[in-house]
């Protein structure tokens, strides 16, 4: 048999490497291409970045120039001015500021108003209406206490009277005190005990006050009637206090000798009346009141003044009673 003869090897003229390459290039051109399709062109935005770039690498042109060179900007040319718009924020601030009065206005009670005086008025007449009802308590309280005490004012040895916000028991000296002398005596006691059981029972403030006739006195225990008023009444006082817990603390005691008397010392009748012991309770206004007057006291002393006036004519309040 023949032998076959071998083919001579080829020559090779590439390298083996450049298909693998020549892969890889046709595979990212596609790449490209696909990146290239996806994407969306700005026209302007690609005008202005050309322009940008043409500039900064020095394309030159030749332009006649008939004004002096003057400087240029990037950001002038590139970018036009525009209106800003507000952007509306959806919220609200609030300044706030703390201030501290020390004294309220009451606008009802302005002087420099043109109603300034009917306000007043009407300001007054509350007032009025407001004291009116507290006096017809005080009679009604004075009505309880004359009520209880019956019998000694039937036999002449009491009187229970009012006046605006006062009550006053009148201790005669007819069953309670001898002639001349300050110690009570035991007929009148179980009197004084009604008295205790009322006043302890009754709002206010007590007043114990001693009155002498304008007869003189000097003995060996009183020297006046001053000293005879006064010892008079602290033994009512101290007689009240036996017994009973009664605060001490509301009471007062006062003597005035003959310096106020019910009526002219002219006759012995007039005389015995004079002499008695007082027993006043004085209610005074209550806390709402007080203190609308020293509201009205401080913004409207005129209105005050006036108030106060009707108070002393025509419901005989003291001062001590209207503060």
């Amino acid at each position: 048999m023949d032998e076959v003869e071998e083919c001579p090897p080829c020559k090779q003229k590439i390298a083996a490497w450049v298909m693998t390459f020549a892969d890889l290039m046709s595979l990212l051109m596609c790449f490209f291409v696909l990146l290239l399709s996806f994407s969306e062109m700005d026209a302007l935005k690609f005008k202005r970045l050309a322009g940008s770039m043409a500039q900064a690498f020095g394309v030159q042109n030749v332009l006649n120039v008939s004004d002096i060179p003057k400087g240029t900007s990037i950001i002038a040319q590139e970018f036009s001015p525009g209106r800003p718009d507000p952007t509306p924020i959806n919220e609200i601030w609030q300044k706030t500021t703390e201030l501290t009065e020390s004294s309220l206005d009451v606008a009802c009670l302005d002087t420099g108003n043109s109603n300034a005086g009917e306000r007043g008025d009407a300001v007054k007449l509350v007032i009025m209406n407001k004291l009116k009802e507290l006096i017809g308590e005080t009679e009604q309280d004075a009505l309880t206490i004359a009520s209880a005490l019956s019998e000694p004012i039937k036999e002449g040895l009491l009187e229970v009277e009012t006046e605006g916000r006062k009550i006053t028991i009148r201790v005669k000296e007819k069953g309670s005190f001898k002639s001349g002398s300050a110690t009570l005596s035991e007929e009148f006691l179980p009197t004084l005990a009604i008295i205790r059981q009322v006043v302890s029972g009754t709002p206010g403030m007590i007043s114990i006050e001693g009155h002498t006739d304008s007869v003189p006195i000097k003995t060996r225990e009183f020297a006046s009637n001053w000293a005879l008023s006064s010892a008079r009444a602290v033994s009512v006082a101290h007689g009240l206090f036996e017994g009973a817990d009664l605060h001490q603390e509301r009471f007062s005691v006062k003597g005035y000798a003959e310096t106020r008397p019910l009526v002219a010392n002219d006759t012995p009748a007039h005389r015995a009346r004079n002499r008695r012991v007082e027993i006043v309770i004085s209610q005074g206004l209550d806390e709402e009141a007080d203190e609308e007057l020293n509201t009205i006291r401080k913004i409207d002393p005129a209105l005050f003044n006036e108030i106060k006036s009707e108070f002393e004519t025509q419901f005989r309040l003291s001062e001590e009673e209207i503060f």
